[in-house]
């Protein structure tokens, strides 16, 4: 019997790990090497969600689905339609772990532990043979006429026909791929929360409002604007709304240093109009109350009352006493106030990146280069990256499966 290609994956992620598993049950011939830098596996789907792992998210239209990335979601059109979230569900469920759905789409494993991933992935791994090496930093990645030859920092040399780069958005990931004929889009944080200090928003640390309209205010045609939740914290802004506008705005805010202005309509589901008549009704119902004690809006107290300051609006003054000006001061700060984004933070411990290898040089349908043959990408290595919501692992999961189903055959 002729013996099956090798197989060398390096980085021992969510994309390795899972093309890694799925060469090995495809292609049982195969001799399958997991590389890891590290002590430990999976150390993103470890911390995912806050230690529970948010798999994937509960939408099965690929359609929809790749309105979620911000980059690289044409070129997954193809291999979601493949292997998309309902088939991550089906593919954990055959290995006795069950996914529960939570109210804004986000997939868990019912045990809300993320244990339960790694145990999952270890023993499916362990049972298809495929060889599990941490500690095991690689130094270079050679391509001759031969196969391909691995030098790791310990001084050993592998050799394979078949290699996947599935290092994340590790430089050194980035560096074998453009020494191997590949073009890189430079790097640049995504998914991050915004830092900016404004006296309407002090002292109210852990307060969201639901929904608010977020935009950038680019200099430019291009929109940049999303609609969502929002937290107010210590330094600034966090909330979905704010995770989902760095994540679509992540080269331009790079661009401009994080440091671009900002424009917030507390209340997007009304229009101003309707905002300027209510406020105009109350002051004639309330008329003896003080406006600050009373808002007529659905918003947080004090939040109401920072606005009603920064609109010069003192704290005793009544509706009755409230004039045209402040008025439209009032709803200006309501619907179209202006902030100063003045950094970037991050999102928990996860962290996230556009940028990577150029798409235009993978063929999707096996994730093989178009440069080099034999050599194949999955995960964040490429330029392809998501909103916050199990977008990120689900991109793993699909590229690596593409991949471990082509990585076994003998050229």
């Amino acid at each position: 019997m002729t013996p099956g290609p090798e197989v060398v994956i390096v980085g021992g992620g969510a994309a390795g790990f899972f093309a890694a598993i799925t060469c090995a049950e495809t292609f049982p011939r195969a001799r399958v090497t997991l590389l890891e830098a590290g002590r430990e596996f999976l150390s993103k789907v470890r911390i995912s969600g806050g230690g529970r792992c948010n798999v994937t998210h509960h939408c099965f239209d690929p359609a929809q689905l790749v309105q979620n990335y911000p980059r690289g979601g044409q070129a997954l059109r193809g291999p979601l339609s493949r292997f998309q979230p309902r088939d991550t569900v089906a593919w954990f469920q055959t290995r006795g772990v069950a996914l529960k759905t939570e109210a804004d789409g986000r997939m868990f494993p019912v045990t809300d532990s993320s244990q339960t991933i790694v145990a999952c992935l270890f023993q499916s791994a362990q049972a298809s043979g495929v060889q599990l090496r941490p500690q095991s930093p690689v130094r270079q990645i050679l391509k001759t006429a031969g196969p391909f030859q691995l030098l790791l920092k310990n001084g050993e040399s592998l050799s394979a026909n078949r290699v996947l780069i599935a290092t994340g958005s590790h430089p050194l990931g980035y560096q074998w791929a453009e020494s191997l004929g590949h073009s890189i889009l430079p790097p640049v944080p995504s998914l991050f929360t915004l830092q900016l200090r404004d006296p309407r928003l002090a002292d109210l640390a852990g307060i969201s409002v639901e929904p608010v309209h977020l935009r950038l205010m680019t200099g430019d045609k291009t929109r940049l604007e999303q609609t969502g939740p929002l937290l107010i914290t210590h330094w600034g802004l966090s909330g979905p709304a704010v995770l989902k506008l760095s994540a679509w705005g992540a080269r331009c805010l790079y661009d401009h240093h994080y440091r671009m202005p900002l424009v917030i309509n507390w209340l997007p589901q009304y229009s101003q109009e309707h905002i300027r008549q209510v406020l105009l009704t109350t002051k004639q119902a309330q008329a003896r109350k003080q406006l600050q004690g009373l808002s007529p809006v659905p918003l947080p107290k004090r939040l109401w009352q920072n606005l009603a300051c920064f609109a010069n609006i003192a704290p005793t003054t009544t509706w009755a006493d409230v004039s045209k000006v402040q008025i439209q001061a009032l709803l200006q700060a309501l619907t179209q106030g202006q902030y100063q984004v003045q950094g970037k933070g991050v999102f928990k411990e996860e962290f996230v990146t556009c940028g990577g290898v150029n798409l235009k040089e993978i063929n999707f349908k096996t994730m093989e280069s178009r440069r080099c043959p034999g050599l194949f990408f999955a995960g964040e290595v490429l330029d392809i990256d998501g909103i916050t919501g199990g977008f990120n692992f689900q991109n793993a999961w699909t590229t690596g499966w593409i991949a471990g189903h082509h990585l076994g055959i003998n050229s």
